[in-house]
């Protein structure tokens, strides 16, 4: 028994020399922790000529006498994020001849949403791509469809076209607005009872989801919103928004892309008594408007693209951001 103590002992002992051998001051691996206190100032460089100089920058001077206090800067707030709805809506659109399926989802959500309708149909795929989002469907044996699916103007949307080709000859033939009506409809009401529900996406039509049909940027401290369409779309996108946000224009010039309208930040919602509800839940969004107008929408297309600027007329630049924001909201 004491030769087991023994032994435990000088384990110990030889276990706590081995620690202070390895990790003590004077063991192979010392702390550094405090080495920072031999540093020392290493002597000024000797230049080869007078005519050299270093320049020193002190990016931290201490605040002392001679040395003015940082004043207190004002700074800008950030330019506000244009936002943008969001519900499961599907409509048929139309301008003019030009037809198309609008859903709010995701183009790499609608694609293969829009390829199981015509699997599930009596219609075959010929050829899909879905990088492009295009998709070749044999309709008849004189006949094909051709869908493009693209992304839409607003945040999360898609925009789906068909058009028909001769079978043959593979060209473009002309197109009978009816039948592709009927046809889209049928797109619509498959869309309709599956986009909510669906929650599959493609990863090879990822690529579509950042081909967006709407931009906005700023030049010269405006900012703008670019739209990759014609005219004729992106005046029919800005009225629809313009009568979605209950904004009643004062005037319109259509042949110079001008709307004239007036426009309050504050919506109706946000009167005196609003916290009893008293107010229409239908008029929540609306605006105040005024009788004058105080606000230009102009609209300016080149190369088939359109800007949309906002100009305050009085001057109110944060009122007129504030405008092209609920405008940008409300496109579709």
């Amino acid at each position: 028994m004491k030769d087991l103590k023994s032994s435990c002992l000088l384990a110990m002992l030889i276990g706590v020399s081995s620690c202070s051998y390895i990790s003590g001051p004077e063991g192979l691996f010392p702390e550094t922790k405090d080495k920072f206190f031999e540093e020392k100032l290493s002597p000024d460089l000797k230049l080869p000529s007078s005519d050299v100089a270093i320049n020193k920058d002190d990016h931290y001077p201490p605040i002392s006498d001679g040395i003015p206090a940082a004043e207190i800067q004002d700074i800008p707030a950030p330019r506000q994020i244009f936002s943008s709805g969001e519900s499961n809506e599907v409509q048929l659109r139309r301008l003019g001849e030009l037809m198309w399926v609008y859903v709010e989802t995701l183009p790499s959500t609608s694609w293969p949403i829009t390829k199981n309708y015509f699997e599930a149909s009596s219609m075959s795929i010929i050829e899909a791509d879905p990088d492009a989002g295009t998709m070749l469907v044999k309709y008849s044996d004189a006949l094909n469809f051709k869908v493009t699916i693209e992304h839409g103007i607003k945040e999360a949307s898609t925009e789906v076209f068909l058009s028909l080709y001769n079978e043959e000859e593979g060209i473009s033939v002309k197109q009978d607005p009816e039948f592709i009506q009927q046809e889209l409809e049928k797109i619509v009401q498959f869309f309709a009872s599956s986009a909510s529900s669906f929650s599959g996406t493609s990863l090879a039509a990822q690529n579509l989801n950042d081909r967006k049909k709407a931009k906005i940027f700023n030049v010269n401290d405006q900012t703008i919103i670019e739209l990759n369409l014609g005219f004729d779309r992106a005046w029919s996108a800005v009225s629809r928004a313009l009568e979605a946000g209950n904004i009643t224009s004062n005037d319109i010039d259509r042949d110079n892309g001008v709307f004239l309208v007036s426009y309050s930040v504050e919506s109706e919602n946000n009167s005196w008594f609003s916290f009893l509800n008293f107010n229409n839940e239908e008029n929540n969004d609306s605006l105040l408007l005024g009788e004058s107008a105080e606000f230009r929408i102009l609209l300016e297309s080149k190369n088939d693209k359109t800007n949309i600027v906002v100009e305050s007329l009085e001057g109110a630049k944060e009122e007129a951001e504030a405008l092209l924001s609920k405008i940008n909201e409300l496109l579709s």
